[in-house]
């Protein structure tokens, strides 16, 4: 690199890679998450659902419906998917080979994105449809980190898309 050359430092991948870190963790304590769903007595997660009596709660697993499996299923896929988005992308940032995987990342998340679209769609319809509740329910923190995660895969998806490079090579 001599005196009069300059190279411009465009840090779209790193924030990109960033939101993907972000979606991932938020993707994982939305599943960890105990407050799907909430009412007066009542609250439901991923995996069970509690009532409260007059003495203490009684917990049961939402695993025995199809929906709710078919949920945590699309759910668990797309954290999947983007687990291994985040290693080819902190791999090929890493090794040097910036520009050969991103278009594979950015595949990686938008499929991760319309699994988790899917799933964060499908359960409060479903909830809605085969839960009836005589009380004020709401959708709690566990379901926003779900949407939250899937806004971060999808901008990941978007950065990793830029093609930053071709702006570069014309222009130095």
């Amino acid at each position: 690199m001599s005196v009069n050359e300059v190279y411009v430092f465009r840090p779209f991948k790193l924030i990109a890679l960033l939101c993907v870190f972000l979606a991932l963790c938020l993707d994982i304590v939305a599943l960890l998450s105990p407050a799907w769903v909430t009412a007066e007595r009542f609250s439901q997660s991923l995996w069970e659902s509690c009532t409260e009596s007059a003495t203490s709660w009684h917990c049961t697993s939402t695993l025995t419906s199809d929906w709710q499996i078919a949920t945590l299923v699309l759910l668990l896929a797309g954290a999947a998917v983007t687990l291994v988005a985040f290693l080819l992308a902190l791999i090929s940032l890493c090794m040097g080979t910036h520009r050969k995987h991103y278009r594979t990342v950015a595949i990686f998340l938008f499929t991760a994105v319309v699994l988790q679209a899917c799933a964060l769609v499908l359960y409060p319809i479903k909830f809605i449809d085969g839960t009836v509740l005589q009380i004020y329910h709401e959708f709690n923190w566990g379901y926003g980190l779900g949407w939250g995660a899937t806004i971060f895969m999808l901008g990941g998806g978007i950065l990793f898309c830029l093609r930053t490079d071709v702006y570069e090579d014309a222009m130095y």
